[in-house]
């Protein structure tokens, strides 16, 4: 594993963050309690110290899952933890939720999932728009002084809404979506790493489009998240993947090495990125992802796939 500073907070993390959304359980492949904690514990055992959870990702069950691992191994503060605000799934659908009444409930519930007294990276996961950016971000603020978090942030927010929301309360962390299938954040990106912040991605396998699992198309059921939330599984992006799953394929041929690997380097080279997200809920998995440290990508290779990836890109 390598690690690294978490921009301005200072934090040293793992280059590699396990993300929780598909440990949650809704809206993806099921897996037993037993296989998802043991998901959370072999990321642990190869040396991954940041953990990226969510209150929305099935009503507060992923924070749980972390909370009652951590617990059990006696962890915590061996875990850096970045948890969110604002987003909240109700009855199946997520409802954006930024008033402070509800920020600040929602901390202290996921401090009580998390089974901890204080939080290490609190992000807004979705701005509000129907509620004042200044009372958002004054609840972050609010959160600091009490101790319950230890350092704000935000997700999914434009230059624009950062700038305001900076105003109030300093931000510190920024988690955008980024992928070999998804760069439209890059020059964002690139312009929250020059201002210190530091950058966790998400969707760093295109939700599993980059592993080589899904080479036929199919229909989702309408909550599956590769349904709602990642468009590579529908045309006419699924065929433009597979030409770059192909390319890929090559690649991962004469290396021995699987595509979800291939994608993984791609983005830990990136030097404007902190640290890449990216989940599972079985052990094989997250110690097959953590073996990409074990090797790099060629400037060759790395000139190839960019190529593949521009045309990719086209419309």
């Amino acid at each position: 594993m390598k690690y690294t500073k978490f921009g301005k907070t200072g934090i040293e993390v793992s280059k590699m963050c396990l993300g929780t959304w598909g440990i949650g359980g809704a809206g993806w492949d099921n897996y037993s309690d037993e296989s998802r904690m043991d998901a959370i514990k072999a990321a642990l055992d190869c040396g991954i110290n940041f953990i990226d959870t969510a209150p929305a990702y099935n009503a507060g069950k992923a924070e749980q899952y972390v909370g009652e691992t951590l617990h059990k191994l006696g962890a915590r503060k061996e875990v850096v933890i970045s948890t969110k605000c604002g987003n909240e799934f109700i009855d199946g659908k997520y409802v954006r939720c930024g008033s402070a009444d509800k920020i600040l409930r929602e901390c202290d519930e996921s401090l009580q999932n998390l089974k901890t007294d204080y939080i290490d990276v609190y992000l807004v996961h979705w701005p509000d728009p129907n509620v004042a950016m200044e009372e958002t971000m004054d609840a972050l603020n609010q959160l600091k002084k009490q101790g319950k978090i230890l350092h704000a942030g935000v997700s999914n927010f434009t230059k624009e809404q950062m700038e305001e929301a900076n105003k109030y309360c300093e931000i510190e962390a920024y988690q955008p979506q980024f992928s070999m299938v998804d760069r439209e954040n890059e020059e964002l990106i690139r312009w929250a790493h020059a201002q210190d912040m530091g950058v966790m991605t998400y969707g760093t396998l295109g939700g599993g489009i980059l592993t080589g699992k899904y080479r036929k198309l199919k229909t989702y059921e309408a909550n599956d998240n590769r349904n709602r939330f990642y468009p590579y599984f529908r045309e006419p992006l699924f065929s433009k993947a597979m030409k770059l799953l192909s390319v890929m394929d090559k690649i991962s041929k004469e290396r021995n090495v699987p595509l979800a690997q291939i994608a993984l380097n791609w983005t830990l080279k990136k030097e404007f990125i902190s640290s890449c997200i990216t989940g599972s809920q079985s052990r094989d998995k997250i110690e097959a992802n953590c073996k990409v440290f074990d090797w790099e990508l060629s400037a060759e290779e790395m000139q190839i796939l960019d190529k593949a990836i521009e045309e990719y890109s086209r419309a």
